[in-house]
């Protein structure tokens, strides 16, 4: 059984460099067609998928985050991590990972996901 956990700084201050790292268990994040994402629900407004790197060490990120935003791996660790630069108080949000075994093209809709995280809620406040 798949299972991924989020670590986060919990508080960060505006401007600062927010790094949240995803940990999987029970699978490998090089198996072939998976997807692994971060998709994060800021309060009252529906989930919002961030980004993800792919089985072969591909990265996507979400065009409106692009500048500011990039994903990496660690294969070794089974991780993946997103950075997300210059936090401002719109970036508060509950962060998820999720993980599953899709094409490509459909990477980017939360309700291709099999398996998430609990969540992590992240606050940007100075």
């Amino acid at each position: 059984q798949v299972q991924l956990r989020e670590s986060g700084p919990g508080l960060v201050k505006p401007s600062q460099t927010l790094f949240l790292t995803c940990t999987v268990s029970g699978g490998s994040i090089t198996t072939n067609s998976w997807y692994w994402s971060v998709i994060r629900q800021p309060p009252g407004k529906g989930l919002e998928w961030m980004g993800s790197i792919g089985y072969s060490g591909q990265s996507y990120v979400s065009a409106h985050y692009r500048s500011r935003t990039s994903i990496s791996r660690d294969t070794t660790g089974n991780q993946f991590t997103l950075r997300l630069e210059s936090v401002t108080p719109e970036d508060t949000a509950v962060y998820y990972c999720a993980g599953g075994e899709m094409a490509v093209t459909v990477m980017m809709n939360p309700d291709e996901y099999d398996h998430w995280g609990q969540g992590t809620q992240v606050t940007v406040s100075s």
